[in-house]
């Protein structure tokens, strides 16, 4: 055994899906005080078992005497796994190599993905989680490994726990701060930062229970988020959404104890002139489904219905805290929907924006409903373009799983650019219909304007945006259906979420598509 090395091998799980973790003692020095922890990669190489360190990789390695590429020889990776090497130097207490897969891979468009980049952040996030779980360092450093941004993003949505309720500050999981290593493009990882700490505030939204995230809590968290960063908050209460003549939210709010309110945020990034973008988020606090109740079994997971707001709630702080050069207007709604004593009932008929009548046939599909009245009141910005996120259909999750998100877009170039998004940011997202033949099975009633319930049998999400798009201003429209994104993360998410806990999707997607909106010659956005 070289450099008089010991090793001692075990392989252990780490508490998400493909992430394997290989620890190697080395006894040579012992000198690394407890408190940093650095990331590097490794790359396939042209055989099976060769590996091929990254430039900051090997430059360390040099450092040691090889002592890395020795030891990787014998451990082995692949992607979605790293190795830890224990006291190795003086200046790191441990060393977490994580495989990169196969080098110079670029857009896959079979995947609809920027491969190099999520892997990126694939070996990223699983050195950084590693560090922090097995050693519980106070400081990690990651290389750039190419692209800091997707390095940053990675560690960032790794090392992110929701604990903000443990009274115990002993059993709080540390989360270290995150550092560059050995990269000069401190602005490419400054702007990951951003994006991947834009998304952990809608996951710490989204993830607060619903008996503290109340509507006027969430109100509170928003003027607290963005208020900082220069975005203004005007939070709009009940009496004001009355003189709005919102009856179709209003009626839909009417079954909770807690008050109704909507929000009202600007960020002016761009001149006087611009028109804004309208971002709409659902904010449904607690959806209980109303008097059709949904079934027991998962709906404490609907404490997250409002993930359409909470995203743009990070959106917002991102484009302020970036300085994207853009006018941008977001509105959410908040509201519980519960089975009070003046709760919707099946079959009633409410007044929607310019008194178009809707009848609710099913309480549990609240979400158009209540964006209805938002799209309506969006007219009044002038906007260039309105876009809506919410969770308003679960038959979303049953046809696209939680791999991606359903748009729905009037134009053909918003979705080329929502696309193009996607790939970059790995956070992915797929194209569906709004027929007239969807528009039909909503608006063909004899008794109302438009229902809540389609007739015939399927296309939910389609018929969610449909309804929608009857209210919509005319405009460039755009709907993100995030049900099976937006929530919780299942055991396949990829390895910088935590399964069974929020994801905060889309918020880098968005992020990413109105920063290329905003500087559409400019190639560093992606």
């Amino acid at each position: 055994m070289n450099h008089g090395v010991v090793l001692t091998k075990f392989l252990r799980r780490l508490p998400c899906q493909n992430c394997i973790v290989r620890y190697f003692e080395d006894e040579f020095c012992s000198t690394a005080d407890k408190k940093k922890g650095l990331v590097l990669g490794a790359y396939d190489g042209c055989h099976e078992g060769e590996y091929r360190l990254t430039a900051a990789g090997e430059k360390y390695d040099v450092e040691l005497g090889g002592r890395i590429s020795s030891l990787l020889k014998q451990s082995g990776i692949q992607l979605g796994e790293t190795v830890i090497y224990n006291n190795l130097g003086a200046e790191f207490y441990a060393v977490a190599v994580s495989a990169l897969g196969q080098e110079g891979l670029g857009y896959n468009e079979i995947e609809c993905l920027e491969e190099c980049k999520e892997n990126i952040r694939i070996a990223s996030a699983v050195g950084a989680k590693a560090l922090q779980e097995q050693h519980g360092l106070p400081i990690v450093m990651v290389e750039g490994f190419t692209n800091p941004e997707a390095a940053a993003e990675g560690a960032i949505l790794s090392v992110w726990r929701y604990q903000e309720q443990k009274t115990n500050v002993a059993r709080k999981v540390v989360e270290p701060v995150l550092e560059l290593y050995d990269d000069p493009d401190r602005e490419s990882w400054d702007r990951g930062m951003v994006k991947g700490g834009a998304q952990n505030v809608a996951r710490y939204l989204e993830e607060s229970p619903a008996n503290i995230m109340t509507p006027s809590k969430f109100a509170k968290s928003a003027i607290d988020i963005l208020c900082p960063c220069g975005v203004s908050v005007e939070v709009k209460d009940r009496e004001w959404i009355m003189e709005k003549n919102m009856c179709a939210f209003l009626a839909m709010a009417r079954g909770s104890y807690e008050a109704p309110l909507m929000l009202e945020m600007s960020y002016c990034g761009g001149s006087e002139d611009d028109k804004p973008v309208v971002l709409i988020g659902k904010g449904i606090t607690f959806d209980s489904g109303g008097l059709c109740l949904k079934p027991c079994e998962g709906m404490a997971e609907f404490r997250a219905d409002m993930a359409g707001g909470a995203v743009v709630i990070g959106v917002l702080k991102a484009l302020a805290i970036l300085g994207i050069p853009l006018n941008v207007t977001g509105l959410v709604p908040l509201c519980e929907n519960m089975p009070g004593g003046m709760a919707m009932k099946p079959g009633d008929i409410v007044y929607g924006w310019e008194g178009k009548t809707i009848k609710i046939e099913n309480t549990d599909k609240e979400g158009p409903v209540i964006l209805a009245d938002i799209l309506g009141f969006s007219t009044t910005f002038k906007p260039c373009l309105v876009i809506t996120i919410g969770t308003l259909s679960r038959a979303t999750r049953a046809a696209l799983g939680t791999s991606t998100s359903a748009v729905f877009a009037t134009s053909d170039v918003v979705w080329r650019e929502m696309a193009r998004a996607g790939a970059e940011t790995g956070d992915r997202v797929w194209r569906l219909p709004m027929w007239k033949h969807y528009a039909n099975k909503i608006l063909k009633r004899t008794d109302v304007d438009v229902c809540n319930v389609g007739l015939g049998i399927g296309g939910d999400p389609c018929l969610a945006a449909t309804f929608l798009l009857e209210f919509a201003p005319a405009v460039d429209f755009m709907h993100v259906d995030n049900t099976g994104t937006g929530m919780e993360a299942s055991e396949m998410a990829p390895p910088y979420l935590r399964p069974g806990y929020m994801t905060g999707r889309p918020t880098r997607t968005i992020v990413q598509f109105l920063n290329q909106m905003a500087c559409p010659q400019d190639k560093s956005v992606c």
